[in-house]
């Protein structure tokens, strides 16, 4: 397996948070745009075949070594192509021979080149649990995922105002999904343990800068009740990272451009969860 082409990113001048900012409104402006009655889609999403339990395939892990969530990914916003014609299918059995708990998929189309077929196709080729890695704005988006065989929903704190991810981790409850709350800081942690989050995450990349920050990630932490599931995203490069944020308390990492990129997912995944267990 080889790592993707050498595409150049969308924009390298560009402010990252002006990336944010443009993905979020495009998502919102689709979801204004989307006339499907919702009710009909909530009666879809209920009826699919139930879920394989994402949160608690990461607690199982926990005890073991830390749970990988290994992310599909072809392309990112601000690095380009990753790897532009990866088989999502080759992937997915790859990360679930190296030992990861459960797989993150991208759907968004436009920026990380994803799409619903990415996780329909990785999901029907292993026994893990999925995540839909995609930006969370309508109720009808939470229907979509399930719709499309998704075990999990995003919810990134800092897109939604607290009635709106209230409500959604609440329909995601009720259609059998799980939903990760992603945060930056302790206002936002506050946030989720308001509407109970069983699994949160704290992202390591800044949004403005979209620079690593471990420093975060470990002051974080400590703050993240022991109900939830811990996990730490992005900037995740390799062992040594999944080694200190162990020992900084996390159970699970989601990673996904040091993954895709290695040439050996399998191998890449099993070296994260070794150094883990110390």
């Amino acid at each position: 397996m080889r790592p993707g082409s050498e595409n150049p990113p969308i924009d390298t001048v560009t402010p990252v948070a002006t990336y944010l900012d443009k993905i979020l409104a495009d998502h919102r402006a689709a979801a204004a745009a989307d006339t499907r009655a919702l009710d009909r889609l909530i009666e879809q999403a209920s009826d699919q075949p139930p879920t394989r339990g994402f949160a608690d395939r990461l607690r199982a892990r926990a005890t073991n070594g830390i749970a990988v969530i290994a992310e599909v990914k072809r392309r990112s916003p601000s690095k380009g192509d990753l790897f532009a014609d990866l088989d999502p299918i080759e992937v997915a059995r790859q990360y679930e021979a190296g030992g990861a708990s459960a797989m993150s998929v991208l759907t968004d189309q436009d920026y990380f080149g994803g799409s619903p077929a990415d996780l329909e196709a990785a999901r029907s080729a292993v026994q893990l649990p999925v995540i839909r890695k995609d930006f969370t704005v309508a109720a009808a988006d939470v229907c979509d995922a399930r719709i499309m065989g998704a075990d999990a929903i995003l919810l990134i704190a800092a897109a939604l105002d607290d009635a709106e991810m209230a409500d959604f981790a609440a329909l995601a409850t009720q259609l059998g999904l799980d939903a990760l709350v992603e945060i930056h800081d302790e206002a936002e942690l506050e946030r989720a343990q308001a509407i109970d989050a069983a699994v949160i995450g704290v992202n390591q990349r800044d949004l403005v800068t979209f620079e690593v920050d471990t420093d975060r990630a470990r002051r974080m932490a400590p703050l993240i009740p022991d109900s939830a599931v811990a996990v730490a995203e992005s900037g995740v490069s390799g062992p040594a990272d999944a080694k200190l944020l162990a020992e900084a308390g996390y159970s699970a990492i989601l990673v996904g451009e040091s993954l895709v990129t290695s040439g050996d997912p399998a191998a890449a995944v099993t070296a994260l969860i070794e150094a883990s267990r110390g």
